[in-house]
């Protein structure tokens, strides 16, 4: 593939996952708009955010089983065209059950939707450049929050919250239409497709230690990560006592800073090694989460930046390597199927870390939000458990390579 054709393939690949993070994503600073008009508690909030996840890890189980047998373009489109429906259930939807059932069917096709750039990355970009390539799609991640998440809390601000859903359906139905006109086949994985059942492939994938290690490496990434990210907007107004008004500037602020750093991560991850890249970050993403979580009420907002800023910043910047190590420790002959159950097994962990988290914290007699810290504390045990477990993944630098037996990564 060309250095043109290769960026044009990333760059839809980063469109389409910026349409399924935002989807996801909108739901977090609606929080206290949710809590108000369907009057729940941060459980219940929690429940609203997991049913997407744990949908999400569902459809990938089920998913593995066939993925292998269809061109990666034909099940992107199918995949996305589903997810476009769902937005508009979403925006539909009068109350809270009814948006429930519909997050639970974004979260059907979003969660299989979410292996797909990963495994075409991992299928058709060579692993000296996976890094870079990574970095070009996480910028997904950075532009939802940049643009997407204060654009579509403005839609709600002044036509409810029912109009970003709107949003996203349109720019799907735009996004589904370039990527079915530009993206190649990408079927090269159905000449190399042995004769097998579906079980005897996903048994194949779990019976490799490698590939349990690196799922449970996904897991600990995800605890890591949302165990904090889905309270962000109701810690900063009943936390801290920020207006409803600032919130954006927390997404705007931060997400500037993980799209203006994230390449620059993706060429660290390739320079210096996605193990010690993924370490450097996260260790330093300590600092700014405890900053966050402890924070006083009647905190400046500025102060809250800074902090909010810094913790996406690093969250992204270990989200790349992470996303690079995985991908590389998946066997190339299987790597189709054990993407998707990775993203199964992330998004199951993404549903119990919030389901966990809105567990934790609590309201004191004044509305206050509380105990916000355990979060941090959880999620700095798993991100810690997550670096060491690193250092144990055999990473794949090409078709050929296959992971001995209990092998720890020798490329790092």
């Amino acid at each position: 593939m060309t250095g043109k054709r290769e960026t044009w393939l990333l760059v839809t690949l980063a469109g389409i996952q910026f349409t399924h993070i935002l989807d996801f994503m909108i739901m977090m600073p609606l929080g206290p708009q949710f809590t108000q008009i369907f009057g729940i508690n941060e459980a219940q909030f929690g429940l609203l955010v997991s049913a997407y996840t744990l949908a999400g890890g569902l459809s990938g189980l089920v998913a593995s089983a066939f993925i292998e047998r269809f061109s990666r373009k034909r099940l992107l489109l199918v995949l996305y065209v589903f997810f476009c429906l769902s937005a508009v259930a979403c925006s539909l939807a009068p109350g809270y059950w009814a948006l429930m059932g519909a997050r639970v069917a974004a979260g059907l096709f979003g969660g299989v939707l979410s292996s797909m750039a990963p495994t075409i990355v991992g299928d058709v970009i060579p692993f000296e450049r996976r890094g870079r390539a990574m970095g070009i799609v996480m910028t997904s991640f950075s532009a939802a929050s940049v643009a997407g998440v204060p654009a579509g809390l403005w839609l709600a601000e002044h036509y409810g919250w029912h109009a970003p859903f709107i949003g996203i359906a349109i720019l799907c139905a735009v996004l589904g239409t370039f990527a079915a006109l530009t993206l190649p086949p990408l079927d090269a994985h159905l000449n190399q497709l042995k004769q097998s059942s579906p079980l005897e492939r996903i048994r194949a994938v779990l019976a490799e230690p490698n590939h349990r290690r690196a799922f449970a490496f996904s897991v600990l990434v995800m605890f890591g990560g949302f165990s904090i990210i889905p309270f962000l907007a109701i810690n900063a107004q009943y936390g801290v006592g920020l207006r409803q008004d600032q919130i954006p500037y927390i997404y705007l602020f931060g997400g500037l800073g993980a799209l203006l750093s994230a390449r620059w991560f993706g060429r660290l991850a390739d320079r210096w090694g996605k193990v010690y890249c993924f370490r450097l970050a996260s260790v330093l993403v300590i600092a700014p989460m405890f900053a966050m979580t402890l924070m006083p009420y009647g905190a400046p907002l500025w102060v809250m930046l800074i902090a909010s800023t810094l913790f996406m910043i690093l969250m992204s910047g270990r989200m790349i390597p992470s996303m690079a190590i995985v991908a590389s420790a998946a066997n190339p002959q299987v790597r189709g199927t054990f993407m998707t159950l990775n993203s199964s097994v992330q998004s199951g962990a993404m549903g119990l870390a919030a389901l966990l988290g809105g567990a934790l914290i609590s309201r004191n007699a004044e509305g206050q939000l509380q105990n916000y810290w355990l979060n941090a504390l959880v999620a700095t045990v798993a991100t810690v458990s997550a670096m060491w477990l690193a250092g144990r993944l055999f990473l794949h630098q090409n078709p050929a390579t296959a992971a001995p037996s209990g092998a720890a990564s020798s490329v790092k």
